[in-house]
């Protein structure tokens, strides 16, 4: 993998895009008629009431009716100089801020930051005004991308019940530290940054778009899930909540086309080659002595491996829909081989297991949810809407390598490496496309222990989510102060009180 330490090529780029020009100055006006014959020769800009229009055009240029912004940002982390820093459309009306109805960005003392004589929040890479930019375009990218597989609907935030409409907002420099955090209580997503031991260049993490998408990926599942931040749930639960956030960073990447294209030409298409897209946030995880990220999608670890510690867990759930996603990959290139681009098939891949897992997840109970309860429905959802019955196939042997579920047929040929990966009835030994699994050890430490948060991100180290009882966090609606310090309250009143 190639990295980059030098971004002066690209803020040259961000200038040329934010239509800054050399101010020339103006000449006296010159007290001058022009001949209303020759006032259509004249450019737009010099035209002056009463002038000639301009000859209409033979044909009607359509007006497009999309009303948008363009936001400069690092399209995947600030190591990786494949993608680097570009440019991207957002379609919605963005204010100065940058806030819409949904998203707003705090900076003290910097915000708000203001689009240009363009309307575009385009700014000179590494600096205050860019990373507010930047941070709100891709948190804003993974909201829409979710709200897509919702079907267009709106997915609320863990407090928009009733009619509140209250923002989440986004704070792109909270303070120092190696870490980033979602709070229901503060309704914002806060990104930190800091210096390595020893090193002397900053790592801000609101600049890595796995960091931003892992973060706003908690705060849409608490939206979707509210309940599944309670820390007296078993900690498959907590599991979920960190998987997801890894897997919105893959799918927000795969969901865009030269992201999609760069990872196939490295790849030669093969998603198990090491690449950009399992790496979770390389910068941070080079700050801090790990070579290949803070975490690896692409894995083979398993839950007896894994304990009770939640980040651990979290990765054997998300090395299971990778390798799903890797699986179905061949089988749909293979398949579409003459008929399609591998990159656009990767797009297309990417965004069908994305909604599967959306729907699944929307579907598991409202509490103490497991991975078998979310890999069912992935079954059954699959089944429904008339996928090939490989694909079943591929979620049956993946759950089960990794002991989530029983092993419906044996897996001989997946740990020999003779799957038919191309033929889309294929079951294993011809025994039926099952759709209903078991638990693979009902003993399991990450079914039964208490949840070890000790190493994971911020979102799960907040007060909040470990004090309040998972049956208030489900009802939605506002979570404040004093319901955090409910316990100790209580006891102060009995006590004033005698």
């Amino acid at each position: 993998m190639i990295h980059q330490h030098d971004v002066q090529s690209q803020q040259m780029t961000a200038a040329a895009v934010s239509g800054i020009v050399p101010q020339v100055q103006a000449a006296e006006p010159q007290r001058m008629r022009v001949p209303e014959e020759r006032t259509r020769l004249l450019p737009p800009a010099l035209r002056i009431e009463g002038a000639a229009p301009p000859q209409p055009r033979p044909v009607p240029v359509p007006v497009p009716q999309i009303t948008g912004h363009r936001f400069l940002i690092y399209k995947q982390d600030p190591t990786v100089a494949e993608l680097g820093v570009r440019v991207v459309y957002v379609p919605t009306v963005v204010l100065n801020g940058p806030t819409d109805a949904r998203l707003t960005t705090v900076l003290p003392g910097v915000t708000p930051v203001s689009r240009n004589a363009n309307g575009d929040f385009v700014f000179q890479a590494n600096t205050p005004q860019f990373d507010c930019a930047a941070t709100f375009a891709v948190v804003r990218q993974t909201l829409a991308m979710y709200e897509r597989h919702n079907g267009g609907e709106p997915i609320p935030f863990a407090w928009n019940v009733g009619g509140n409409t209250d923002r989440l907002s986004v704070h792109p420099r909270a303070g120092t530290g190696a870490n980033a955090f979602y709070s229901r209580t503060a309704k914002a997503l806060k990104f930190l940054s800091f210096t390595p031991q020893g090193g002397t260049q900053e790592i801000v993490t609101c600049r890595s778009l796995d960091i931003v998408a892992h973060e706003a990926g908690h705060a849409i599942l608490d939206g979707l899930k509210p309940g599944w931040l309670g820390a007296n749930q078993p900690p498959q639960t907590g599991g979920l909540h960190e998987a997801f956030g890894d897997l919105t960073a893959i799918f927000l990447a795969l969901a865009q086309p030269d992201q999609a294209e760069a990872l196939v030409a490295m790849t030669r298409a093969n998603l198990h080659d090491r690449s950009f897209l399992p790496a979770m946030a390389e910068e941070f995880g080079l700050g801090l002595g790990h070579p290949f990220g803070l975490r690896n999608a692409d894995n083979d670890l398993k839950l007896s491996e894994v304990g009770n510690e939640v980040h651990a867990i979290s990765q054997v759930f998300t090395g299971a829909i990778y390798d799903v996603l890797a699986d179905v990959y061949v089988f749909e290139a293979q398949r579409q081989r003459r008929t399609k681009d591998p990159a656009l098939v990767l797009i297309e891949v990417a965004q069908k297991l994305c909604k599967l897992l959306f729907d699944a997840i929307v579907a598991a109970p409202a509490t103490g949810a497991t991975y078998v309860d979310v890999a069912n429905r992935m079954l059954h959802i699959s089944a429904g809407q008339g996928d090939p019955v490989v694909y079943r196939t591929f979620i049956r042997n993946r759950f089960a390598v990794r002991e989530i579920t029983t092993a419906v047929t044996p897996l001989d040929d997946l740990m020999s490496g003779r799957m038919r990966m191309s033929d889309a009835d294929y079951t294993g030994d011809g025994s039926g496309d099952v759709t209903e699994v078991g638990v693979s050890d009902e003993n399991s430490a990450s079914l039964r222990a208490e949840q070890d948060r000790s190493r994971c991100c911020g979102t799960m180290q907040m007060p909040e989510y470990r004090v309040v009882d998972e049956q208030m966090l489900a009802q939605r609606g506002e979570i404040t102060n004093d319901d955090i310090l409910r316990n100790e309250l209580d006891e102060l009143r009995r006590a004033f009180t005698k």
